[in-house]
């Protein structure tokens, strides 16, 4: 099993009426505010350990489970679905308790990715440098699919508390460990079987469940306004670092609905952006290519010609 060489801890953060489960790498620094990584849809905090274990450079790492992912609990009944805006409220209380008086150093990956690029418009002055891991937001919409979507959101919460959008439970973590890496074809196995300890935890049945919440399988039921999203990018004021896999993500997902050259068409929106290409990398370059994917980072982040 892979052996993780910088050992992390967790903290609990109560964030909005929840449990945060925050984890963290090294220590706070006066001089300096923290790397804050945040993960992508089905994902967990831990996920990133490949690539904190390849940087050079010690930094102050924090890295949260987002609402309703690993250990990141609600005090009260889970919700049956969940709202795109409450990641941008749990990251700004985040960033309140961690760097209350400095811009941080941000990267998301996938949905996080879409977080990070959102809160940066909206907070610009919270961020020094912004890392973009394939967040490649969602299609365009049109204001006629609104009665669809809406019917479909309540289609899907009736569906979830009918107990009809469970996740799958495994019947040891070496199944979980073989799901991952039929996700991803490039997942190594002892990083599969170390992943899938923290990506999943024993139930009182004996099987493993997926630290996520079934809810957030639930259709939103608002549009994506393609419109908005290119306002947001336009506020940004951190150099940002758009980081794609050689893998294309989007056809395989979209069949030609959302492509990757309207992904680039719209990151022109951003004021100072730089682009950044993974090879031999599919949507999970974190897993896949986690030394060449932190020497990217680290060397955009310390860029002199940036400041």
């Amino acid at each position: 099993m892979y052996q993780a060489l910088k050992a992390s801890r967790s903290e609990f953060v109560p964030i909005r009426n929840l449990h945060y489960h925050v984890r963290v790498w090294g220590e706070p620094d006066p001089a300096r505010a923290p790397l804050v990584l945040v993960h992508g849809w089905m994902d967990v905090s831990a996920s990133w350990q490949f690539m904190v274990d390849a940087l050079a450079q010690e930094r102050w790492i924090v890295a949260p489970d987002w609402r309703g992912f690993g250990l990141t609990r609600a005090e009260g009944p889970a919700p049956d679905s969940y709202w795109f805006p409450d990641y941008l409220a749990d990251l700004d209380a985040l960033l309140d308790h961690y760097a209350p008086e400095q811009p941080v150093d941000l990267v998301g990956h996938s949905m996080g990715g879409n977080v990070v690029m959102v809160y940066a418009g909206a907070r610009p002055q919270r961020i020094h440098r912004l890392v973009n891991l394939e967040g490649f937001g969602m299609p365009a919409t049109q204001p006629a699919q609104a009665p669809g979507r809406y019917a479909q959101w309540m289609d899907e919460v009736k569906a979830l508390h009918r107990g009809q959008q469970a996740l799958k439970a495994y019947d040891s973590p070496d199944a979980v460990a073989r799901r991952l890496m039929k996700t991803n074809p490039r997942l190594a196995q002892d990083k599969a079987d170390w992943l899938a300890r923290q990506w999943a935890s024993p139930n009182a049945q004996g099987q493993w469940e997926i630290l996520g919440d079934a809810a957030h399988k639930v259709v939103s039921a608002y549009l994506y306004r393609v419109d908005e999203t290119l306002e947001m990018y336009r506020r940004i004021s951190a150099p940002v670092l758009s980081v794609t896999a050689s893998d294309d993500s989007l056809t395989q997902w979209w069949k030609g609905r959302f492509t990757l050259a309207e992904h680039h068409e719209r990151l022109r929106a951003v004021p100072r952006l730089d682009n950044a290409v993974v090879n031999d990398a599919g949507h999970m370059l974190h897993h896949d290519q986690p030394q060449v994917l932190a020497q990217t980072i680290e060397h955009f982040l310390a860029r002199a010609d940036l400041t």
